[in-house]
């Protein structure tokens, strides 16, 4: 089979163009694909109405309740009871109505793109019904707030990914060793641009031992799994994880109730992303994250240091690969220097 350096230039034009298109469309799926295709599905939100409202306001929330919209989930509540679900993120909004006003409630501890479609869905419902409307934020956070949590955790990505590539195309010799101190310091360095741009950004932002820790903890996770996947493929491993920073904060970004059925399954479902944007956006918030939030970078960061501490023959840097020693060091010591010699 001839080299591809000794194919017809033609041959050679139209494959790599294909490979251009390929690429591109599977990009073009991965990432504009999600919003080209985001619609309402099933949103959850609340209706809430005291148990002394009068007749025509219950009449309203019975019939939202009644509704067989597939774009909204709806749930009738008490106002305490919705503040609640909204606390715990089981609904993305609340619509409470009372005599003297309807009003819109949303949390800044909920996912933007969420809190975006509540609004517009109760704030049409609550101008519907003829009453003053008034809109209550629980948890507010600045326009900063809502941005930080997933530019977080690509920053992380690519703060580790960088530092990553480099040790295994720069170094000789890559040893355990010389990665934990890649992995250490890149942690390091990494939550420290992220402080510094969200100083930068909003200093009222909180830094807090307990943001810096989740900041580090997902930071290390990633970089121990990158690290593993560059002892296991080399620089191979590249084209899996250089994508997934195009593909996954373009799906974690949105709520999977706006995502097609495809995306949230193939991606949205196990993608690290949501899990570190989540759980950031309830510390910003004054909240506390999930445990899965938590227990999902302690589980990467487990399998991604036992890659590291397995034994076994380490890689050669992928530059060096079909290059041969054949310990020659002088001149003369080559086939054609002999021939020249007994000539």
């Amino acid at each position: 089979m001839a080299a591809l350096p000794d194919r017809p230039p033609a041959a050679v034009a139209a494959a790599t163009a294909v490979v251009g298109a390929l690429i591109a469309l599977v990009l073009g799926l991965l990432t504009f694909g999600v919003q080209a295709t985001s619609h309402p599905d099933h949103v959850p939100l609340a209706v809430a109405v005291g148990a002394d409202a009068p007749p025509p306001l219950r009449g309203v929330a019975d019939k939202l309740a009644g509704s067989d919209a597939a774009e909204v989930d709806w749930r009738v509540t008490t106002p305490a009871e919705g503040r609640d679900l909204l606390s715990r993120q089981e609904v993305y909004g609340v619509l409470e109505l009372a005599p003297e006003a309807a009003t819109v409630v949303l949390s800044g501890a909920v996912n933007p793109s969420g809190t975006q479609v509540a609004q517009q869905v109760l704030g049409g419902v609550a101008q519907g019904s003829g009453l003053p409307v008034r809109v209550v934020t629980l948890d507010p956070v600045s326009a900063a707030g809502r941005t930080a949590p997933l530019a977080a955790g690509a920053l992380l990505w690519i703060a580790g990914l960088a530092a990553a590539a480099a040790f295994t195309a720069l170094a000789r010799r890559p040893n355990l060793v010389g990665r934990l101190v890649v992995a250490a310091a890149a942690t390091v360095l990494g939550v420290g641009v992220v402080a510094g741009l969200f100083a930068l950004w909003d200093s009222a932002l909180p830094l807090g031992w307990d943001v810096l820790g989740y900041l580090a903890l997902v930071g290390g996770s990633f970089v121990l799994v990158q690290l593993a996947l560059l002892r296991l493929l080399g620089l191979r491993a590249m084209a899996v994880l250089g994508p997934l920073y195009l593909v996954a904060p373009a799906v974690a970004g949105q709520v999977p109730e706006l995502l097609d059925p495809a995306y949230r399954t193939l991606l949205w479902s196990w993608t690290p992303f949501r899990f570190s944007a989540d759980g950031l956006r309830a510390l910003v918030a004054g909240t506390s994250p999930d445990a899965a939030q938590v227990w999902v970078f302690a589980a990467l960061a487990v399998v991604g240091l036992a890659v590291l501490l397995l034994p076994g023959q380490e890689r050669e840097p992928d530059l060096a690969d079909g290059v041969v020693d054949v310990g020659v060091d002088q001149a003369d010591g080559l086939p054609g220097a002999q021939r020249q010699h007994t000539a």
